[in-house]
């Protein structure tokens, strides 16, 4: 979680297990394309630099946040991933609407995430600005995407200790 004290792409890299084998699927927004590529780009160099090949990344767009839950379901039912990072961003506009796509999208992910044998990695930024958006896609808040990216690797590394 960002925050003034932390930077979402700032964390103690030997902290991070190695990723080499394990197999991630990225379902990323096209909705707000301008922060969703750089949350996919972080999360996608973090997933490499922790020794993921290129090969074992399945990334597949869906056209908005709301569909990040089907697109999700649909990698984890594919069988070809071992966690699943959903990313995309709403932004607080007039109407209601950012509320009910936060909350359903957010159910989604989490029902997803709690009923399922893969891990779903919450990657939905909810902001209220798209100055607050800007700052956690690479901006002074960091990368949520890296922040994604080691939570999955962590995720697997648990799945496979226990």
């Amino acid at each position: 979680m960002a925050t003034k004290l932390h930077n979402l792409s700032e964390y103690d890299f030997n902290s991070v297990p190695d990723a080499a084998g394990m197999r991630f699927g990225i379902v990323v927004s096209e909705w707000n394309h301008t922060i969703t590529g750089p949350l996919l780009e972080g999360a996608h160099q973090t997933l490499l630099k922790h020794g993921v090949r290129e090969s074992d990344i399945l990334v597949k767009t869906v056209p908005g946040s709301f569909e990040l839950v089907f697109g999700a379901s649909q990698m984890i039912r594919s069988g070809r991933v071992d966690a699943v990072i959903a990313i995309g961003c709403v932004i607080r506009g007039d109407t209601p609407h950012f509320d009910y796509i936060c909350e359903g999208t957010t159910e989604g992910l989490a029902r997803l995430n709690a009923t399922g044998e893969v891990p779903v990695i919450y990657g939905l930024l909810t902001c209220n600005t798209l100055q607050q958006a800007q700052d956690r896609a690479g901006g002074s808040l960091g990368n949520k995407g890296d922040e994604c990216a080691v939570t999955a690797i962590k995720m697997v590394d648990d799945k496979r200790t226990l």
